[in-house]
């Protein structure tokens, strides 16, 4: 599968869960969100199959549909691990993303950065509670809803807010 195909399918997986489960079930969805989790997140391959794994031990062990809606869940907490152990070993993830732009990044600008990195840790700590939730207690509409849509609003909101902090930030210092 091309890479923007599967990016795609990541996007809109809690979507495509609200339209096909009646039709499919959740086992099959289940399959395909654990195979695409394994598949999808190269920065973790090892954690996300392990991840894969206790998704599908959740299918056999009778609770697929929670298996199928943690999909969510796991990808905040893979995430959460990306973000969390670049603080302690090697450099920060936002870090490294400033860098590509700016490659002799101040001591300043590191700092910023870490506490960016920190703030996504904050972020997908929030977002993963949510979405187990709703993995729980919520009907499907409402699982699909939070995690194929507000949740990517919040995203986004986070990106526009961290972008104008730091305009602001590097208007004030110069």
């Amino acid at each position: 599968m091309p890479k923007q195909a599967s990016m795609l399918l990541a996007l809109i997986w809690p979507i495509l869960v609200f339209v096909l489960h009646d039709h499919v079930g959740s086992w099959p969805l289940l399959v395909v969100g654990a195979a695409l989790l394994a598949w999808r997140m190269p920065q973790a391959r090892y954690l996300a199959i392990m991840v894969a794994i206790v998704l599908l031990a959740l299918g056999g062990l009778g609770h697929a549909e929670l298996g199928m809606r943690a999909y969510p869940v796991a990808v905040n907490a893979i995430m959460l691990t990306i973000f969390l152990s670049s603080l302690w070993r090697g450099i920060p993830v936002v870090e490294r993303l400033a860098r590509l732009r700016e490659p002799d990044l101040p001591p300043a600008g590191v700092r910023y950065t870490r506490r960016v990195t920190w703030a996504w840790c904050g972020f997908f700590v929030f977002n993963g509670a949510i979405a187990g939730w709703t993995a729980l207690y919520a009907d499907l509409a409402i699982w699909s809803l939070y995690n194929g849509v507000i949740s990517y609003g919040l995203i986004a909101l986070m990106f526009v807010g961290e972008w104008l902090l730091r305009h602001r930030l590097r208007r004030s210092l110069s």
